[in-house]
């Protein structure tokens, strides 16, 4: 049975993915040697969701092969399964985190440079990697999108796991600003911040 081009489309996105991944934790950066490290960055976390998702996406593909014609129902009630949390990974995380990501990157990027990625970075990322880390997920999760059909979960559901998300990010960050003296976003002092000066 021969492999449609969607399938071998999920390969080497994920095998782009894994790259990016590599290289970027290969990187000796300042910031990589605090608490919290690489995972202190929502950039950084959502290359791992669309890793892991596209990773799910690969597994699901070779699943659907093996089963396919078996007449397994086992298989076949597994295979489901896993086709439903790859939609629901792609409704609930890879889809708004990526989006999010590489909007709100560019848009404050093209505001002001320096709030978000300091000239001082290009020492230590090369511009490829960071297009790959804020570019290409977008068309990568749009292309998914519109070669594969999807089941969504309800709107309540989704919601609910997309604020969990975002809360649990949000209590992380506040523990990596506790850690240390500023978060890695916004370098006031927490002295300030005590004082009620937000």
């Amino acid at each position: 049975m021969a492999l449609v081009p969607c399938q071998v489309l999920r390969v080497a996105i994920l095998l782009s993915y894994c790259s990016i991944l590599c290289n970027y934790k290969a990187i000796e950066m300042p910031s990589h040697q605090t608490y919290g490290g690489s995972w202190k960055f929502l950039t950084f976390i959502d290359l791992v969701i669309q890793a892991v998702f596209f990773g799910i996406c690969v597994l699901t593909d070779l699943s659907s092969l093996l089963t396919r014609g078996s007449g397994n129902q086992e298989q076949e009630r597994q295979l489901r399964k896993l086709i439903s949390l790859r939609d629901w990974m792609l409704a609930v995380l890879a889809f708004p985190v990526g989006v999010f990501v590489v909007a709100v990157f560019w848009i404050i990027y093209a505001y002001d440079r320096e709030m978000i990625y300091p000239k001082l970075l290009d020492n230590f990322i090369p511009g490829w990697l960071n297009h790959g880390m804020h570019t290409t997920v977008l068309p990568f999760i749009l292309i998914e999108m519109r070669t594969s059909h999807h089941a969504y979960p309800s709107r309540s559901s989704g919601l609910a796991a997309i604020c969990t998300f975002s809360v649990g990010y949000i209590l992380w960050q506040r523990t990596t600003f506790l850690k240390k003296t500023a978060d890695p976003f916004n370098r006031r002092p927490r002295r300030l911040l005590r004082s009620g000066c937000q």
